[in-house]
């Protein structure tokens, strides 16, 4: 196989032995495990306790800032720990520090926002 295509045609062969393989533990698994559902099976697990009521619960739209927060908050602190090795390397301290600074300054605005809108108050 060569030209322009064949790259195309090996990715795509590759592709296909990979889906057969997958579909071919996933039904091996199908055909050797044992099957005897109980009642006890079928129900819903969670957390040890035995479900109560419907299925469907209403939830709060604020845990949902919370969890906005959160997300936010974590990225930064992924953004934290490359700084923190690019800092001490030699002609680049005081770039990184200028934009570090810079950086939790966005994040502190964005706390005090936050807080001014009292999202941070746990009621």
């Amino acid at each position: 196989m060569g030209g322009y295509f064949g790259s195309y045609a090996l990715v795509f062969a590759l592709l296909v032995i990979g889906a057969a393989i997958v579909a071919g533990a996933l039904m091996a698994n199908r055909l050797l495990r044992p099957t005897r559902p109980t009642p006890e099976k079928l129900t819903t697990y969670e957390c040890g306790v035995d479900p109560v009521g419907e299925g469907w619960a209403q939830s709060q739209i604020r845990y949902y800032v919370f969890t906005y927060l959160y997300v936010v908050f974590a990225v930064d602190a992924v953004f934290l720990f490359p700084w923190a090795t690019v800092f001490a390397a030699p002609g680049y301290g005081m770039t990184t520090l200028v934009e570090m600074f810079i950086f939790l300054g966005f994040i502190a605005i964005g706390i005090v926002y936050a807080w001014r809108k009292r999202v941070l108050t746990w009621t």
